[in-house]
């Protein structure tokens, strides 16, 4: 059965136990985890619910009574409708309880909660009722000391009494999600050491048949090692020979066609900088055509800003005239809220509410002519501004007359580079194309030689990585060997 499995397959079959074990451990932890969050679930949507709902029935009574009590001392529509308000939360809430609670001491303690909830709320309709009759605030607020107040108490008591019964419920729910999470955790715990043991063994067998097979095939690799080896070492020694020879004769010729080369070199980059010059003396001249045309640009737009500075002095100079205008208006506003003030002082009560009135018309006053202050200074700001700006842009627009000037000169000594520079190219052209016939000539016998060179270099550097390859094949045997002896002894 053993000469039948190959390596490979004992290490799929190994590898294919393995993931079923791994499989088994990944779904006995999620069926764990599942169970864990499903009572953490529990736990929160019904008793850790049930106190916050227990909470919010507790304001909504608080809310009822509040609306109640204001009412029975001020009878306004508002506290009635808090008072109805509270009352609809806290049945709401109480069937919400009646659906969520799900133990009979839960279900007894809510019709308890019920009860009281449904006598405290006919006493106080009844005592609405009685204070919009003749008998007014005396008889609803016996109602409300005598009988509502204990019935109040009382389902405040019951309400306590639920809450303490859900933290029970509570804590108990906690353990036992407690003691799920810990069995799962010790069920996965063993799972895994199950599959550590079984990993393990499984490597300990296929080290075992891997050895046996491994020391099989490094018999075969050395035999045929050292047979490469002396035939790659029999090809180096002639290749190495005939490269040598060949290596002597290029060198004389690439010394030549280095000196040739150079040569050539040197009129090429006196040709190409003559002709780099050129370009770059007729570019200049271009470009400081296009600056003429540009600085004339800037002092036409210099010319621009100036007119709109102007105009922005004579539009502040307008704007100053407005806040006099606003100004005059605040200060007219403020005589009429004093007058206005003086008005209601004489008219007594009935003139407290047109004093404000007057009040605020003269603070608003009095912001308004502090504002126009801050806005005069602000203009005269602007106007200074404008004015440094119209002696700056004057003093650019005379630099800009200078500026031309100096291009003009500029531009006359480009044009006589590019005349001298024509010349300097002419003249390196001729070098250059003489050069090359010469380049050409000395190429070919190079190319010639250089051919047979390569190929006696190729044929050195082969028959190298041949000698290389076996040496390091035969030592690389030899150490896996020793691995294999090592380990078999080990066993």
């Amino acid at each position: 059965m053993s000469h039948e499995w190959t390596f490979q397959k004992k290490v799929v079959g190994g590898f294919v136990v393995m993931v079923c074990v791994a499989v088994v451990t990944a779904l006995v932890a999620i069926y764990a985890l599942r169970a864990v969050i499903t009572s953490k679930d529990a736990v929160l949507s019904i008793h850790a619910n049930g106190l916050i709902d227990a909470a919010k029935l507790d304001a909504a009574i608080d809310e009822q009574v509040a609306g109640f009590r204001a009412y029975v001392v001020s009878p306004e529509e508002r506290f009635l409708k808090q008072w109805d308000q509270g009352r609809n939360q806290s049945l709401l809430l109480l069937d919400e309880f009646s659906r969520r609670t799900l133990t009979d001491d839960g279900n007894r303690l809510v019709a308890e909660i019920r009860k009281s909830q449904q006598q405290l709320a006919e006493l106080q309709e009844r005592a609405i009722r009685m204070r919009n009759t003749k008998a007014g605030l005396e008889g609803a607020t016996q109602i409300m000391l005598h009988d509502a107040i204990p019935i109040r108490e009382r389902l405040g008591q019951q309400t306590q009494n639920y809450v303490e019964l859900n933290q029970r419920l509570l804590e108990e729910a906690k353990q036992r999600s407690t003691a799920d999470a810990t069995s799962a955790m010790r069920l996965v715990i063993a799972l895994a050491c199950f599959a550590v043991l079984f990993a393990t063994v499984t490597a300990f067998f296929l080290s075992r048949a891997l050895t046996r097979q491994v020391g099989s095939a490094v018999q075969h690799v050395q035999s045929s090692s050292a047979e490469l080896q002396s035939t790659a070492n029999q090809q180096a020694t002639g290749a190495r020979e005939t490269a040598s020879a060949m290596s002597e004769v290029t060198t004389t010729m690439g010394e030549l066609l280095v000196t040739t080369r150079q040569i050539s070199e040197s009129a090429q980059r006196v040709a190409h900088m003559a002709q780099e010059t050129a370009s770059a003396a007729h570019s200049g001249d271009e470009m400081v055509a296009k600056m003429q045309e540009a600085i004339g640009e800037i002092r036409q737009q210099v010319d621009e800003i100036v007119s709109h500075m102007l105009d922005l002095g004579r539009k502040s100079q307008q704007i100053g005239g407005i806040l006099d205008i606003i100004n005059e208006l605040a200060e007219q506003t403020n005589i009429l809220s004093i007058n206005a003030t003086i008005e209601a002082a004489g008219a007594g009560e009935a003139g407290k509410r047109f004093a404000v009135v007057g009040d605020e018309i003269r603070k608003l006053a009095d912001r308004v002519s502090g504002s126009t202050k801050e806005i005069r200074g602000l203009v005269e700001e602007i106007r200074g501004a404008v004015n440094t700006t119209v002696l700056a842009t004057e003093g650019g627009s005379k630099a800009v007359d200078v500026g031309l000037r100096h291009f003009e000169d500029v531009n006359k000594s480009f044009k006589q580079i590019t005349s001298l520079v024509g010349t300097t190219t002419e003249a390196a052209q001729e070098i250059e194309l003489g050069t090359k016939q010469q380049t050409t000539a000395v190429e070919q016998v190079n190319s010639a030689i250089a051919g047979a060179a390569q190929a006696a270099r190729e044929t050195e550097t082969s028959t190298s990585q041949t000698l290389q390859t076996a040496t390091q094949l035969a030592h690389l045997s030899h150490d896996l060997s020793q691995i294999v002896r090592a380990h078999a002894a080990a066993a």
